[in-house]
């Protein structure tokens, strides 16, 4: 088990542009990803033992608030949601990467499972995040607006990793909302 800090990094929001007219709606993609301890222990050595201690299911649950800036801060969108991590015995050599393991993983969001085809991929699919939220224009109303996020991540322990609960904010970004 690694004692590296778990952090939120990179929180970045997307714009699909700068101007809008009130009858639009906001399209804004909020990316971010889970770095540190946990990253470097889900990895092949460590789901195979994970999966010997009967330690196979891995369920990370996240969230964004989408919020409008300024002194009276307002929710304009949220999303609470997880992926799971399935442990696996597998006799197809063509994914694991060590001849002598049998132990794959399939990541699950939104009950759509993907089996990735290297750890990689799998610490990928994990643990980088990219939400797509939107919202009306009309919401927000004509002029100049700034809108932010809040993201979170949580997860119990494992044979692996330690409990977490974290947050981190984004940089607002502005938008202008046009009649």
């Amino acid at each position: 088990m690694t004692n590296e800090k778990n952090t939120i990094d990179g929180v970045l929001l997307e714009k699909s542009a700068d101007k809008f007219s009130i009858n639009d709606n906001i399209t804004i993609n909020v990316k971010f990803s889970v770095t540190g301890g946990l990253r470097e222990a889900f990895n092949e050595k460590n789901w195979e033992r994970a999966y010997n201690k009967h330690d196979n299911v891995f369920k990370l649950k996240y969230g964004v608030k989408l919020y409008s800036g300024g002194l009276r801060r307002r929710e304009l969108g949220a999303l609470d949601t997880y992926k799971k991590a399935a442990l696996f015995w597998t006799r197809n050599p063509k994914l694991t990467q060590m001849a002598e393991k049998k132990v794959w993983v399939q990541i699950s969001k939104n009950f759509e499972p993907h089996i990735p085809v290297n750890q990689a991929e799998a610490q990928q699919l994990l643990l980088d995040f990219d939400e797509k939220m939107e919202i009306k224009a009309s919401e927000l109303g004509t002029g100049k607006h700034k809108i932010g996020a809040e993201v979170y991540v949580s997860w119990f322990k494992h044979d692996y990793t330690d409990e977490v609960d974290t947050k981190s904010n984004s940089k607002e970004i502005e938008i202008e909302v046009t009649k």
